[in-house]
């Protein structure tokens, strides 16, 4: 937690300081090298915790044998699911809505963990795909009116693709560009022995970090198989895709891309409730996602924004709440302090 926070105070981190940070992580928490973590900017308070508490997400909609096969990234053209009806509808409206006028999708996060003190956190991303960030609206409005945009990164560029060829109807490419979207230590879609060649390359990449910051380099680990791979590779399907939501939210295609996914992980339970008077949808992956926590996505049901996370860890048990407020704006009223 104390190292997200110092990601969020300092300008963001390069390819070599992301690697770096990953690695501190890594022995924190002791997961495996192939686990997502994103960089802090996008990173929130829930899943810190939940990723600090030793989480790995994971979905029974992936069938993965434990031969000497391939590494698919699973089926998502089944005949709809309980839990993939309503997030499908959904997503189909959002697309035939399109994307409210604008050049930027303006999305505030306030955040609270287990002392409850909120922590606002303003996220601006451009159709450009430039990124604009601030912990109050002054500083966003700052950030905006001195040109001082955030470096594009090829994973902010990969997932929003990823989402983007969802909304437009090749799932399944779009399942795996969104699990690879960071890497593909895990070798999704290729053959044993070029799984092997990743899962070993990923290895000496992890080595090479912790030596850089001068800690013990942890034992090689074999490429996972079976039900540990579904994990994995369902973990970086929601992590990754909960990132593009997250970025770019009152970007419909986005949105819309991003819900398709969601709907391709059937264990996922869509219920029903009220926020504010209004319809809304909860997303609540099953414990064993979250190595026995809780994560609990509220949504918009008529235009699928996010309204709310809630997650609680499972060891030691934290709970972690943020609220999300979504809209589409222009760069030139933020600049103008018009948020």
């Amino acid at each position: 937690m104390d190292l997200m926070k110092k990601l969020r105070d300092v300008p963001s981190p390069g390819p070599e300081a992301y690697d770096r940070a990953r690695a501190a992580l890594r022995t924190a928490m002791e997961e495996p090298v192939a686990t997502v973590v994103r960089p802090r900017r996008w990173f929130s308070w829930p899943q810190a915790g939940v990723v600090a508490a030793g989480a790995a997400a994971v979905a029974a909609a992936v069938v993965i044998g434990t031969s000497g096969g391939g590494v698919p990234a699973g089926p998502s053209d089944a005949a709809p699911s309980a839990v993939e009806a309503p997030l499908v509808k959904l997503a189909a409206a959002v697309k035939a809505a399109g994307t409210q006028p604008g050049d930027a999708s303006l999305i505030i996060n306030t955040k609270f963990g287990p002392d409850n003190e909120p922590d606002l956190y303003y996220t601006l991303y451009t159709d450009q795909g430039r990124q604009f960030t601030g912990d109050s609206a002054k500083t966003l409005v700052d950030a905006v009116a001195k040109g001082h945009a955030e470096p594009a990164t090829p994973y902010d560029g990969k997932v929003m693709a990823a989402a983007r060829l969802a909304a437009n109807g090749d799932v399944d490419q779009a399942r795996t560009a969104m699990i690879t979207a960071a890497n593909n230590a895990l070798g999704v879609g290729l053959s044993p022995a070029e799984a092997d060649k990743a899962w070993a390359a990923a290895q000496a990449e992890t080595a090479e970090v912790f030596r850089k910051v001068g800690k013990p380099v942890p034992a090689s680990r074999p490429r996972p198989t079976g039900k540990d791979l579904e994990n994995l590779i369902n973990n970086h399907l929601w992590s990754n895709a909960e990132h593009a939501l997250f970025a770019n939210a009152a970007d419909a295609e986005v949105r819309a891309g991003v819900l398709k996914l969601y709907a391709t992980i059937p264990d996922m339970v869509v219920g029903k409730t009220t926020v504010d008077g209004q319809p809304a949808l909860t997303l609540t992956a099953p414990p064993a996602i979250l190595g026995g926590g809780a994560d609990v996505l509220t949504i918009n049901a008529d235009n699928g924004l996010p309204i709310r996370e809630e997650i609680t860890s499972a060891e030691p048990s934290k709970r972690y709440v943020v609220n999300y407020k979504a809209a589409r704006v222009t760069l030139a009223d933020v600049a103008a302090g018009k948020i």
